[in-house]
């Protein structure tokens, strides 16, 4: 009887090597073709992310002349009542904002973020955050000015200055971090 046993032992661990070592291959196998693609995906997004950042920067770059340009103006105007703050935005070639693009990021940032080094996920986030404050100035910009175009006063110029300079600021912030992500 303990030879059988014995017998069937030996049998069964001739048996099940095989097979742990199949399973174990397999899965050595799965688990490099996993991060294979992962490195794929990872190198294609950051790709779409650096394309946006640079089209970002590029709009960036154009814009905040235009913006210098504009806080100079209401300056030069501010105590001139002749001349409304229309008529200053139109002479300064209207007013724009920076179209910042992170769709990429939005995509990774649900799927896969985990992929993406954690000081360029902070820049990520930092360039978002900053994206989404510029937003909210825009706004707060345009309700000033449906409320203020007409106006000529010293102190709505003076106003409008301000708010210009505040977006000017979070734009030339965007710049630096962009420019960041892009030597990491």
């Amino acid at each position: 009887m303990k030879g059988k046993i014995k017998n069937y032992s030996v049998h069964f661990v001739k048996e099940i090597i095989p097979v742990i070592a199949g399973i174990l291959i397999a899965l050595f196998i799965d688990n490099w073709n996993s991060d294979r693609k992962d490195k794929i995906y990872l190198n294609q997004v950051l790709s779409t992310i650096k394309s946006e950042l640079k089209g970002s920067k590029e709009d960036i770059n154009t814009i905040i002349p235009q913006h210098q340009s504009l806080i100079d103006s209401l300056e030069l105007y501010s105590d001139n009542k002749n001349i409304s703050i229309f008529e200053i935005i139109r002479k300064s070639n209207g007013i724009n904002i920076p179209q910042i693009k992170t769709n990429a990021w939005k995509s990774v940032a649900s799927y896969k973020i985990d992929l993406i080094d954690f000081d360029k996920i902070t820049l990520l986030s930092n360039i978002e955050d900053e994206k989404t404050t510029l937003n909210k100035k825009s706004d707060f910009l345009m309700s000033f000015l449906y409320s203020n175009i007409n106006a000529t006063d010293k102190n709505s110029k003076l106003t409008l200055q301000l708010i210009i300079s505040d977006i000017l600021q979070t734009e030339k912030t965007m710049q630096r971090r962009i420019e960041q992500f892009e030597t990491r």
